[in-house]
Protein backbone atom coordinates (compact mmCIF):
# COMPACT_ATOMS: atom_id res chain seq x y z
CA UNK A 1 0.00 0.00 0.00
CA UNK A 2 1.10 3.63 -0.69
CA UNK A 3 1.76 6.22 2.10
CA UNK A 4 -0.94 7.15 3.97
CA UNK A 5 -0.42 10.60 5.79
CA UNK A 6 -2.37 11.37 9.00
CA UNK A 7 -3.07 14.73 9.70
CA UNK A 8 -5.30 16.46 12.25
CA UNK A 9 -6.99 20.71 11.24
CA UNK A 10 -5.23 23.55 9.63
CA UNK A 11 -4.23 25.33 12.75
CA UNK A 12 -3.10 22.03 14.99
CA UNK A 13 -3.55 22.00 18.48
CA UNK A 14 -1.78 19.66 20.83
CA UNK A 15 -4.54 17.03 20.46
CA UNK A 16 -4.28 16.96 16.58
CA UNK A 17 -0.78 16.85 16.15
CA UNK A 18 -0.21 14.26 19.00
CA UNK A 19 -3.49 12.27 17.33
CA UNK A 20 -1.76 12.25 14.26
CA UNK A 21 1.74 10.99 15.55
CA UNK A 22 -0.08 8.26 17.83
CA UNK A 23 -2.28 6.95 15.08
CA UNK A 24 0.62 6.93 12.98
CA UNK A 25 2.71 4.48 15.16
CA UNK A 26 -0.78 2.33 15.49
CA UNK A 27 -1.20 1.96 11.79
CA UNK A 28 1.98 1.20 11.22
CA UNK A 29 2.03 -1.76 14.04
CA UNK A 30 -1.11 -2.95 11.94
CA UNK A 31 1.06 -3.08 8.33
CA UNK A 32 0.08 0.33 7.21
CA UNK A 33 2.40 3.16 6.01
CA UNK A 34 1.54 5.72 7.35
CA UNK A 35 3.17 9.41 8.13
CA UNK A 36 2.23 12.11 10.35
CA UNK A 37 1.77 15.63 9.07
CA UNK A 38 0.86 19.24 10.28
CA UNK A 39 -0.88 21.57 8.06
CA UNK A 40 1.08 24.83 9.97
CA UNK A 41 3.51 25.63 12.28
CA UNK A 42 2.66 24.29 15.88
CA UNK A 43 2.10 26.23 18.86
CA UNK A 44 4.07 26.20 21.69
CA UNK A 45 2.15 23.79 24.22
CA UNK A 46 2.31 21.25 21.22
CA UNK A 47 5.76 21.63 20.91
CA UNK A 48 6.15 21.63 24.66
CA UNK A 49 4.90 18.23 24.70
CA UNK A 50 7.09 17.14 21.97
CA UNK A 51 10.06 17.89 23.59
CA UNK A 52 8.68 16.40 26.78
CA UNK A 53 8.37 13.01 25.17
CA UNK A 54 11.49 13.49 22.87
CA UNK A 55 8.86 13.21 19.71
CA UNK A 56 10.10 15.20 16.11
CA UNK A 57 7.60 17.88 14.68
CA UNK A 58 5.61 15.87 12.49
CA UNK A 59 6.30 16.96 8.31
CA UNK A 60 4.90 20.11 6.69
CA UNK A 61 2.27 19.61 4.51
CA UNK A 62 1.41 22.68 2.48
CA UNK A 63 -1.51 20.79 0.69
CA UNK A 64 -2.40 17.43 -0.53
CA UNK A 65 -3.08 17.94 -4.04
CA UNK A 66 -2.15 16.00 -6.78
CA UNK A 67 1.40 16.94 -8.30
CA UNK A 68 3.07 15.95 -11.22
CA UNK A 69 5.44 13.79 -9.62
CA UNK A 70 2.52 11.80 -8.52
CA UNK A 71 1.52 10.87 -12.26
CA UNK A 72 3.20 7.90 -13.82
CA UNK A 73 5.03 9.68 -16.21
CA UNK A 74 8.03 8.39 -18.59
CA UNK A 75 10.77 8.67 -15.99
CA UNK A 76 14.90 9.14 -16.58
CA UNK A 77 14.22 9.58 -19.66
CA UNK A 78 16.63 11.37 -21.53
CA UNK A 79 20.54 11.90 -23.59
CA UNK A 80 23.56 14.17 -23.44
CA UNK A 81 25.10 15.95 -25.93
CA UNK A 82 27.84 13.49 -25.86
CA UNK A 83 25.67 10.60 -26.48
CA UNK A 84 24.70 9.34 -30.52
CA UNK A 85 22.04 9.85 -32.41
CA UNK A 86 21.01 5.95 -32.59
CA UNK A 87 20.82 6.14 -28.74
CA UNK A 88 18.50 9.17 -28.77
CA UNK A 89 16.52 6.92 -31.77
CA UNK A 90 16.70 3.69 -29.67
CA UNK A 91 15.31 5.51 -26.47
CA UNK A 92 12.54 7.44 -28.18
CA UNK A 93 11.07 3.95 -29.92
CA UNK A 94 11.61 1.72 -26.88
CA UNK A 95 9.65 4.52 -25.08
CA UNK A 96 7.34 4.97 -28.35
CA UNK A 97 7.73 8.55 -27.70
CA UNK A 98 8.74 10.96 -30.59
CA UNK A 99 10.74 13.50 -28.59
CA UNK A 100 13.47 13.29 -26.10
CA UNK A 101 15.23 16.12 -23.48
CA UNK A 102 18.87 16.69 -24.03
CA UNK A 103 20.72 17.45 -20.73
CA UNK A 104 24.32 18.32 -19.62
CA UNK A 105 26.55 16.47 -17.05
CA UNK A 106 24.37 18.03 -14.25
CA UNK A 107 20.99 17.04 -15.56
CA UNK A 108 20.25 20.35 -16.25
CA UNK A 109 18.07 20.86 -19.76
CA UNK A 110 19.59 21.94 -22.63
CA UNK A 111 16.74 21.24 -25.02
CA UNK A 112 15.04 18.50 -26.96
CA UNK A 113 15.31 16.59 -29.88
CA UNK A 114 12.87 14.88 -31.77
CA UNK A 115 12.54 11.98 -34.75
CA UNK A 116 12.03 15.15 -37.41
CA UNK A 117 15.81 16.34 -36.14
CA UNK A 118 17.47 13.02 -36.77
CA UNK A 119 15.35 12.50 -40.14
CA UNK A 120 16.14 15.98 -41.56
CA UNK A 121 20.20 15.36 -40.20
CA UNK A 122 19.99 12.10 -42.59
CA UNK A 123 19.06 14.11 -45.22
CA UNK A 124 21.53 16.59 -44.97
CA UNK A 125 24.32 17.44 -47.16
CA UNK A 126 26.78 16.81 -44.38
CA UNK A 127 26.29 13.29 -44.79
CA UNK A 128 29.42 12.73 -44.72
CA UNK A 129 31.11 14.00 -41.77
CA UNK A 130 31.24 11.70 -38.87
CA UNK A 131 31.78 13.27 -35.38
CA UNK A 132 31.53 10.47 -32.49
CA UNK A 133 33.44 8.13 -30.17
CA UNK A 134 34.93 4.82 -31.09
CA UNK A 135 32.37 3.01 -28.51
CA UNK A 136 29.65 5.04 -30.29
CA UNK A 137 30.47 3.92 -33.62
CA UNK A 138 31.06 0.23 -32.90
CA UNK A 139 27.50 0.17 -31.07
CA UNK A 140 25.60 1.71 -34.47
CA UNK A 141 27.63 -1.13 -36.48
CA UNK A 142 27.09 -3.91 -34.45
CA UNK A 143 31.12 -3.63 -34.23
CA UNK A 144 34.17 -5.69 -32.89
CA UNK A 145 37.00 -3.85 -31.60
CA UNK A 146 40.01 -4.35 -33.33
CA UNK A 147 42.52 -1.86 -32.55
CA UNK A 148 41.44 1.42 -30.41
CA UNK A 149 43.66 4.01 -29.72
CA UNK A 150 41.63 7.22 -30.01
CA UNK A 151 38.39 7.48 -28.31
CA UNK A 152 37.33 10.61 -30.06
CA UNK A 153 36.93 10.26 -34.08
CA UNK A 154 35.70 12.74 -36.14
CA UNK A 155 36.67 12.92 -39.70
CA UNK A 156 35.17 12.74 -43.01
CA UNK A 157 33.49 9.15 -44.39
CA UNK A 158 34.98 7.14 -47.30
CA UNK A 159 33.49 4.32 -48.93
CA UNK A 160 35.79 2.37 -50.91
CA UNK A 161 33.32 1.60 -53.68
CA UNK A 162 35.28 2.31 -56.73
CA UNK A 163 38.30 -0.23 -58.24
CA UNK A 164 41.24 -0.55 -55.98
CA UNK A 165 43.65 1.27 -58.22
CA UNK A 166 40.99 3.56 -58.99
CA UNK A 167 40.66 4.74 -54.96
CA UNK A 168 44.53 4.22 -54.55
CA UNK A 169 45.53 6.70 -57.71
CA UNK A 170 42.99 9.82 -56.77
CA UNK A 171 41.43 9.40 -53.32
CA UNK A 172 43.66 11.15 -50.98
CA UNK A 173 43.32 9.83 -47.42
CA UNK A 174 44.94 10.99 -44.17
CA UNK A 175 44.44 11.49 -40.77
CA UNK A 176 41.10 12.61 -40.61
CA UNK A 177 39.54 9.62 -43.00
CA UNK A 178 37.10 7.03 -42.01
CA UNK A 179 37.28 4.40 -44.55
CA UNK A 180 34.39 2.03 -45.01
CA UNK A 181 35.89 -1.31 -46.80
CA UNK A 182 35.20 -4.89 -47.67
CA UNK A 183 37.80 -7.32 -48.27
CA UNK A 184 39.87 -4.99 -50.32
CA UNK A 185 43.20 -5.69 -48.46
CA UNK A 186 45.20 -3.20 -50.77
CA UNK A 187 42.61 -0.28 -50.36
CA UNK A 188 43.30 -1.37 -46.21
CA UNK A 189 47.02 -1.40 -46.39
CA UNK A 190 46.89 2.25 -48.32
CA UNK A 191 44.35 3.34 -45.32
CA UNK A 192 46.98 2.42 -42.82
CA UNK A 193 49.80 4.14 -44.54
CA UNK A 194 48.18 7.03 -45.13
CA UNK A 195 47.31 7.10 -41.28
CA UNK A 196 43.72 7.05 -41.41
CA UNK A 197 41.43 7.96 -38.15
CA UNK A 198 39.31 5.15 -38.58
CA UNK A 199 38.97 1.79 -40.78
CA UNK A 200 35.98 0.00 -40.84
CA UNK A 201 35.91 -3.07 -42.43
CA UNK A 202 32.45 -4.56 -43.33
CA UNK A 203 30.98 -7.85 -43.98
CA UNK A 204 33.10 -9.62 -41.30
CA UNK A 205 36.17 -10.08 -43.22
CA UNK A 206 39.26 -10.59 -41.50
CA UNK A 207 42.82 -8.69 -41.85
CA UNK A 208 45.85 -9.34 -42.86
CA UNK A 209 48.24 -9.97 -39.96
CA UNK A 210 50.51 -7.88 -41.93
CA UNK A 211 48.49 -5.29 -42.25
CA UNK A 212 47.25 -5.54 -38.34
CA UNK A 213 50.79 -4.83 -37.10
CA UNK A 214 51.27 -1.95 -39.70
CA UNK A 215 48.46 -0.38 -38.27
CA UNK A 216 49.44 -1.03 -34.81
CA UNK A 217 52.88 1.10 -34.99
CA UNK A 218 50.65 3.75 -37.41
CA UNK A 219 47.68 3.43 -34.26
CA UNK A 220 45.16 3.17 -36.69
CA UNK A 221 42.01 2.48 -34.87
CA UNK A 222 39.79 -0.63 -36.44
CA UNK A 223 36.79 -2.04 -36.04
CA UNK A 224 35.07 -5.14 -37.91
CA UNK A 225 31.05 -5.37 -38.79
CA UNK A 226 29.09 -7.80 -40.13
CA UNK A 227 26.98 -5.76 -41.88
CA UNK A 228 27.49 -4.85 -45.69
CA UNK A 229 29.06 -1.71 -46.60
CA UNK A 230 25.71 0.01 -47.75
CA UNK A 231 24.01 -1.15 -44.71
CA UNK A 232 27.22 0.12 -43.01
CA UNK A 233 27.47 3.52 -44.42
CA UNK A 234 23.58 4.19 -43.77
CA UNK A 235 24.13 3.66 -40.37
CA UNK A 236 27.11 4.94 -39.35
CA UNK A 237 25.78 8.52 -39.59
CA UNK A 238 23.44 7.18 -36.34
CA UNK A 239 26.71 7.44 -34.49
CA UNK A 240 27.20 11.09 -34.61
CA UNK A 241 26.77 12.84 -31.14
CA UNK A 242 23.40 14.34 -30.59
CA UNK A 243 25.73 17.87 -30.32
CA UNK A 244 26.06 17.70 -34.37
CA UNK A 245 22.07 18.10 -34.88
CA UNK A 246 20.24 21.37 -34.79
CA UNK A 247 17.58 20.55 -31.88
CA UNK A 248 15.04 23.34 -29.82
CA UNK A 249 16.72 24.84 -27.23
CA UNK A 250 14.13 26.99 -25.87
CA UNK A 251 11.30 24.54 -24.08
CA UNK A 252 8.77 24.94 -21.49
CA UNK A 253 9.25 22.55 -18.67
CA UNK A 254 7.24 21.25 -15.84
CA UNK A 255 8.15 21.42 -11.94
CA UNK A 256 7.17 17.68 -10.50
CA UNK A 257 5.58 19.74 -7.72
CA UNK A 258 3.07 21.25 -10.44
CA UNK A 259 -0.22 20.96 -9.21
CA UNK A 260 -2.17 18.51 -11.89
CA UNK A 261 -5.03 21.07 -12.03
CA UNK A 262 -2.72 24.16 -12.97
CA UNK A 263 -0.53 21.63 -16.22
CA UNK A 264 -3.64 21.12 -17.38
CA UNK A 265 -4.68 25.40 -17.88
CA UNK A 266 -1.34 25.48 -19.04
CA UNK A 267 -1.20 22.28 -21.40
CA UNK A 268 -4.79 23.44 -22.63
CA UNK A 269 -3.15 26.57 -23.49
CA UNK A 270 0.41 25.94 -25.20
CA UNK A 271 -1.09 22.26 -26.83
CA UNK A 272 2.43 20.95 -26.65
CA UNK A 273 2.02 17.15 -26.62
CA UNK A 274 5.25 16.64 -24.38
CA UNK A 275 6.62 18.22 -21.47
CA UNK A 276 9.70 17.85 -19.72
CA UNK A 277 9.80 17.49 -16.24
CA UNK A 278 12.00 19.05 -13.21
CA UNK A 279 12.66 18.91 -10.00
CA UNK A 280 13.19 21.32 -7.18
CA UNK A 281 17.38 21.70 -8.24
CA UNK A 282 16.07 22.54 -12.14
CA UNK A 283 17.24 18.47 -12.72
CA UNK A 284 15.22 17.08 -15.23
CA UNK A 285 13.61 14.07 -14.10
CA UNK A 286 11.60 12.82 -17.45
CA UNK A 287 9.00 13.65 -19.88
CA UNK A 288 5.40 14.31 -19.39
CA UNK A 289 2.73 13.51 -21.94
CA UNK A 290 -1.20 14.85 -21.49
CA UNK A 291 -2.32 11.40 -21.87
CA UNK A 292 -0.09 10.93 -18.66
CA UNK A 293 -2.50 12.63 -16.37
CA UNK A 294 -5.21 10.74 -14.10
CA UNK A 295 -6.31 10.76 -10.95
CA UNK A 296 -6.12 7.15 -10.27
CA UNK A 297 -2.33 8.33 -7.80
CA UNK A 298 -4.87 10.08 -5.61
CA UNK A 299 -2.65 10.53 -1.93
CA UNK A 300 -4.41 8.33 0.49
CA UNK A 301 -5.45 10.42 4.06
CA UNK A 302 -6.47 9.95 7.32
CA UNK A 303 -8.30 12.84 9.41
CA UNK A 304 -7.57 13.31 12.87
CA UNK A 305 -9.25 15.61 14.97
CA UNK A 306 -11.64 17.23 12.63
CA UNK A 307 -13.98 16.05 9.64
CA UNK A 308 -14.80 19.46 7.34
CA UNK A 309 -13.25 20.23 4.19
CA UNK A 310 -12.97 24.00 5.59
CA UNK A 311 -10.38 23.05 8.83
CA UNK A 312 -8.95 20.47 6.30
CA UNK A 313 -5.65 20.54 4.08
CA UNK A 314 -5.90 22.37 0.73
CA UNK A 315 -7.14 20.07 -1.96
CA UNK A 316 -8.63 17.51 0.29
CA UNK A 317 -10.95 16.90 -2.41
CA UNK A 318 -8.12 15.33 -4.80
CA UNK A 319 -6.97 12.94 -1.64
CA UNK A 320 -8.67 9.36 -0.74
CA UNK A 321 -9.58 9.38 2.12
CA UNK A 322 -9.05 6.35 3.70
CA UNK A 323 -10.88 7.28 8.14
CA UNK A 324 -11.92 9.44 10.05
CA UNK A 325 -11.29 9.84 13.82
CA UNK A 326 -13.26 12.84 15.83
CA UNK A 327 -15.04 13.55 18.66
CA UNK A 328 -16.96 17.11 17.08
CA UNK A 329 -19.87 17.16 15.28
CA UNK A 330 -20.38 15.79 11.85
CA UNK A 331 -18.97 18.24 9.21
CA UNK A 332 -18.88 18.65 5.60
CA UNK A 333 -16.97 16.10 4.26
CA UNK A 334 -18.11 13.44 1.78
CA UNK A 335 -16.65 10.53 0.74
CA UNK A 336 -17.54 8.41 -2.78
CA UNK A 337 -16.68 4.82 -0.74
CA UNK A 338 -17.71 3.39 2.79
CA UNK A 339 -14.67 4.79 4.82
CA UNK A 340 -13.79 4.07 8.50
CA UNK A 341 -15.76 6.76 10.68
CA UNK A 342 -14.79 6.79 14.26
CA UNK A 343 -16.80 9.49 15.92
CA UNK A 344 -17.19 9.62 19.45
CA UNK A 345 -18.58 11.96 22.11
CA UNK A 346 -15.54 12.47 24.29
CA UNK A 347 -13.08 15.32 25.23
CA UNK A 348 -10.18 14.68 22.89
CA UNK A 349 -9.45 12.43 19.78
CA UNK A 350 -6.72 10.91 21.72
CA UNK A 351 -9.32 9.23 23.65
CA UNK A 352 -10.98 7.37 20.73
CA UNK A 353 -7.14 6.62 20.17
CA UNK A 354 -6.46 4.84 23.43
CA UNK A 355 -9.80 2.90 22.57
CA UNK A 356 -8.37 2.15 19.53
CA UNK A 357 -5.27 0.84 20.81
CA UNK A 358 -6.71 -2.04 23.02
CA UNK A 359 -8.93 -2.85 20.46
CA UNK A 360 -6.31 -3.73 18.37
CA UNK A 361 -4.42 -5.34 21.42
CA UNK A 362 -1.17 -3.14 20.43
CA UNK A 363 0.79 -1.75 23.22
CA UNK A 364 1.38 2.06 23.75
CA UNK A 365 4.93 2.90 23.89
CA UNK A 366 6.11 5.78 27.26
CA UNK A 367 6.60 8.39 24.63
CA UNK A 368 3.69 7.51 22.50
CA UNK A 369 1.44 7.37 25.88
CA UNK A 370 3.06 10.80 26.78
CA UNK A 371 1.59 12.22 23.49
CA UNK A 372 -1.71 11.03 23.96
CA UNK A 373 -1.66 12.29 27.21
CA UNK A 374 -1.23 15.15 26.48
CA UNK A 375 -3.91 15.78 23.91
CA UNK A 376 -6.22 14.94 25.95
CA UNK A 377 -5.22 17.33 29.47
CA UNK A 378 -4.83 19.74 26.49
CA UNK A 379 -8.65 19.54 24.99
CA UNK A 380 -10.21 19.09 28.36
CA UNK A 381 -8.16 21.72 30.54
CA UNK A 382 -6.90 19.30 32.75
CA UNK A 383 -10.34 16.79 32.73
CA UNK A 384 -11.89 20.24 33.98
CA UNK A 385 -13.85 21.37 31.18
CA UNK A 386 -17.71 20.20 30.49
CA UNK A 387 -16.26 18.28 27.52
CA UNK A 388 -14.69 15.95 29.87
CA UNK A 389 -16.18 12.36 30.26
CA UNK A 390 -15.26 8.88 32.19
CA UNK A 391 -13.88 7.64 29.31
CA UNK A 392 -11.46 10.72 28.96
CA UNK A 393 -10.61 10.43 32.92
CA UNK A 394 -9.87 6.65 32.22
CA UNK A 395 -7.43 7.14 29.75
CA UNK A 396 -6.04 9.64 31.78
CA UNK A 397 -5.12 7.29 34.44
CA UNK A 398 -3.87 4.50 31.97
CA UNK A 399 -1.62 6.82 29.99
CA UNK A 400 -0.35 8.66 33.23
CA UNK A 401 1.11 5.39 34.56
CA UNK A 402 2.99 4.58 31.17
CA UNK A 403 4.38 7.94 30.58
CA UNK A 404 5.20 7.74 34.35
CA UNK A 405 4.08 11.18 35.03
CA UNK A 406 1.48 13.11 37.40
CA UNK A 407 -0.81 14.40 35.12
CA UNK A 408 -1.73 17.19 37.02
CA UNK A 409 1.30 18.79 37.51
CA UNK A 410 2.42 18.00 33.83
CA UNK A 411 -0.34 18.79 32.67
CA UNK A 412 -0.97 22.72 34.08
CA UNK A 413 2.88 23.26 33.03
CA UNK A 414 2.11 22.56 29.36
CA UNK A 415 -0.38 24.82 29.64
CA UNK A 416 1.33 27.45 31.03
CA UNK A 417 4.29 26.53 28.47
CA UNK A 418 1.49 27.31 25.67
CA UNK A 419 -0.26 30.17 27.30
CA UNK A 420 3.44 32.32 27.31
CA UNK A 421 2.87 35.43 24.37
CA UNK A 422 6.57 35.79 24.58
CA UNK A 423 7.79 37.12 20.98
CA UNK A 424 3.73 36.21 19.58
CA UNK A 425 2.19 38.91 17.38
CA UNK A 426 -1.57 39.49 17.90
CA UNK A 427 -2.20 37.62 14.52
CA UNK A 428 -0.34 34.67 16.15
CA UNK A 429 -2.00 34.59 19.03
CA UNK A 430 -5.57 35.01 17.20
CA UNK A 431 -4.56 31.90 14.98
CA UNK A 432 -3.05 30.34 18.09
CA UNK A 433 -5.83 27.97 18.36
CA UNK A 434 -8.74 29.01 15.24
CA UNK A 435 -11.70 27.41 13.10
CA UNK A 436 -13.99 28.67 10.82
CA UNK A 437 -17.19 27.30 10.63
CA UNK A 438 -20.36 27.61 8.00
CA UNK A 439 -23.41 28.99 9.50
CA UNK A 440 -26.22 28.70 6.35
CA UNK A 441 -24.66 31.09 3.74
CA UNK A 442 -22.15 33.02 6.22
CA UNK A 443 -19.17 32.11 8.03
CA UNK A 444 -17.73 32.94 11.15
CA UNK A 445 -13.98 32.84 12.51
CA UNK A 446 -13.89 31.83 16.30
CA UNK A 447 -10.35 31.91 18.06
CA UNK A 448 -9.66 30.69 21.75
CA UNK A 449 -6.18 31.10 23.82
CA UNK A 450 -6.19 29.34 26.92
CA UNK A 451 -3.44 30.66 29.48
CA UNK A 452 -3.46 31.59 33.06
CA UNK A 453 -2.42 35.72 32.67
CA UNK A 454 -5.38 36.80 30.65
CA UNK A 455 -4.26 40.72 31.20
CA UNK A 456 -1.28 40.11 29.08
CA UNK A 457 -4.30 40.35 26.20
CA UNK A 458 -7.24 42.31 27.72
CA UNK A 459 -4.96 45.31 28.67
CA UNK A 460 -4.48 45.33 24.90
CA UNK A 461 -7.99 44.67 23.71
CA UNK A 462 -8.67 47.59 21.81
CA UNK A 463 -6.21 46.28 19.39
CA UNK A 464 -6.92 42.76 19.45
CA UNK A 465 -10.80 44.18 19.14
CA UNK A 466 -9.15 46.62 15.59
CA UNK A 467 -7.61 43.31 14.36
CA UNK A 468 -10.82 41.49 14.75
CA UNK A 469 -12.35 43.94 12.57
CA UNK A 470 -10.03 43.76 9.61
CA UNK A 471 -10.23 39.77 9.89
CA UNK A 472 -13.51 39.55 9.47
CA UNK A 473 -13.20 42.35 6.59
CA UNK A 474 -10.88 40.95 4.86
CA UNK A 475 -11.81 37.62 4.60
CA UNK A 476 -15.51 37.71 4.46
CA UNK A 477 -16.63 36.40 7.76
CA UNK A 478 -19.94 37.48 9.19
CA UNK A 479 -17.75 37.97 12.56
CA UNK A 480 -14.70 36.97 14.26
CA UNK A 481 -14.36 36.43 18.28
CA UNK A 482 -11.37 35.70 20.65
CA UNK A 483 -12.50 33.98 23.65
CA UNK A 484 -9.41 34.01 26.38
CA UNK A 485 -9.88 31.23 28.79
CA UNK A 486 -8.47 31.91 31.87
CA UNK A 487 -7.36 28.52 33.18
CA UNK A 488 -7.32 29.20 37.26
CA UNK A 489 -10.58 30.95 37.40
CA UNK A 490 -12.11 28.19 34.67
CA UNK A 491 -14.28 30.77 32.64
CA UNK A 492 -13.33 32.71 29.38
CA UNK A 493 -13.05 36.84 28.25
CA UNK A 494 -14.75 37.34 25.03
CA UNK A 495 -13.27 39.73 22.10
CA UNK A 496 -15.33 40.18 19.41
CA UNK A 497 -15.34 41.88 15.74
CA UNK A 498 -18.83 44.10 14.86
CA UNK A 499 -21.81 42.18 14.78
CA UNK A 500 -21.34 39.61 17.35
CA UNK A 501 -21.97 41.53 20.34
CA UNK A 502 -26.17 41.22 19.75
CA UNK A 503 -25.58 37.02 19.10
CA UNK A 504 -23.26 36.84 21.65
CA UNK A 505 -25.27 38.54 24.15
CA UNK A 506 -28.34 36.49 23.29
CA UNK A 507 -26.47 33.28 23.54
CA UNK A 508 -25.33 33.85 26.96
CA UNK A 509 -28.36 35.61 28.28
CA UNK A 510 -26.27 38.73 29.21
CA UNK A 511 -27.81 41.96 27.67
CA UNK A 512 -24.79 43.66 29.53
CA UNK A 513 -22.16 41.69 27.57
CA UNK A 514 -19.52 43.65 26.10
CA UNK A 515 -15.73 44.02 24.61
CA UNK A 516 -13.84 41.52 27.44
CA UNK A 517 -16.41 40.16 29.54
CA UNK A 518 -15.92 37.53 31.48
CA UNK A 519 -17.88 34.27 30.94
CA UNK A 520 -18.06 31.82 34.03
CA UNK A 521 -17.42 28.08 33.57
CA UNK A 522 -17.47 29.19 29.31
CA UNK A 523 -14.64 27.02 28.85
CA UNK A 524 -15.24 24.81 26.00
CA UNK A 525 -15.67 26.07 22.03
CA UNK A 526 -17.25 22.48 21.13
CA UNK A 527 -20.01 22.29 23.56
CA UNK A 528 -20.48 26.08 25.28
CA UNK A 529 -19.63 28.46 22.20
CA UNK A 530 -19.99 27.14 18.67
CA UNK A 531 -23.33 25.78 19.57
CA UNK A 532 -24.81 28.08 20.69
CA UNK A 533 -23.69 30.70 18.31
CA UNK A 534 -25.02 28.51 15.52
CA UNK A 535 -28.43 27.83 16.76
CA UNK A 536 -28.57 31.78 16.95
CA UNK A 537 -27.72 32.45 13.66
CA UNK A 538 -29.54 30.08 12.12
CA UNK A 539 -32.80 31.36 13.79
CA UNK A 540 -31.98 34.28 12.71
Amino acid sequence: MDKVYVFGHRNPDTDSVTAAISLSYLKNQLGVKAKPAVLSSINLETKYALNYFNVEVPIFLNDVKLKVKDLNYTKNYSITEEDSINDAYQKMTEAGISKIPVLDNKKKMLGIITMKDIAKEQFSENIDLIDSTYENIQEAIDGKEVLHYDNKIKGKLTVASYRSTTILSTVKLDQSSILIVGDRHSVIEYAINSGAKLVIVTGDHQIKKEHLELAKKKKVNIIITPYSTVITARRINLANSVATIPYQKEILCISEHENISDFVNIANKTRYSYYPVVNEKEECTGILRISDVNYENKKKVILVDHNSYEQSAIGLEETEILEIIDHHNIGSIGTNMPINFRNMPVGSTNTILSILYKENSVAIPKKIAGLMLSGILSDTLILTSPTTTSLDKEAVECLAKIAEVDYKEYGLAMLKAGSSLKGKTKEEVLYTDYKNYPVGDKKIGLGQLSTTNPDEILEEKEEYIELLNNVAEANDYYFVALFITDIINKGSYVLYSRRAEDILRKVYKNEKLTQGTFLKNVVSRKKQILPGIMLEMGEN
